[in-house]
């Protein structure tokens, strides 16, 4: 089953450089941007937006389903990288703070505050 646009979960954005991202927002479409799981326990029909006519910023196709993609192989390798990149999230988030722990002082003594 292809990823099912008319879920409230599903979420689709594309980017000034025209990539665009498919996905689902409670993780539970493996196979995204090509696939839902069926039957899927988080699908809930999208009301809101239900019979409106789209202008111009309709969401992009979905790109072709690679070969080999019937095994679960996707999946996986999507899996893995997502374990990899949870692994180092603690220790980017952390560099990414030092430089505000790092603030410049003065070099020239106490600088005057106001006029």
């Amino acid at each position: 089953m292809p990823m099912r646009v008319e879920c409230k979960n599903f979420e689709s954005r594309t980017y000034a450089n025209g990539e665009t991202v498919r996905k689902c927002n409670l993780d539970l479409a493996p196979e995204a941007p090509w696939r839902c799981p069926e039957p899927c326990s988080g699908f809930e029909r999208r009301l809101v937006d239900a019979n409106w006519t789209y202008g111009s910023l309709v969401t992009p196709k979905t790109p072709e389903e690679p070969p080999g993609l019937d095994d679960g192989s996707a999946a996986a390798i999507l899996d893995e990288a997502e374990d990899i990149i949870n692994s180092i999230g603690a220790s980017v988030l952390e560099e990414w703070k030092q430089p505000e722990a790092k603030k410049r002082r003065w070099p020239f003594g106490k600088r005057k505050q106001g006029p």
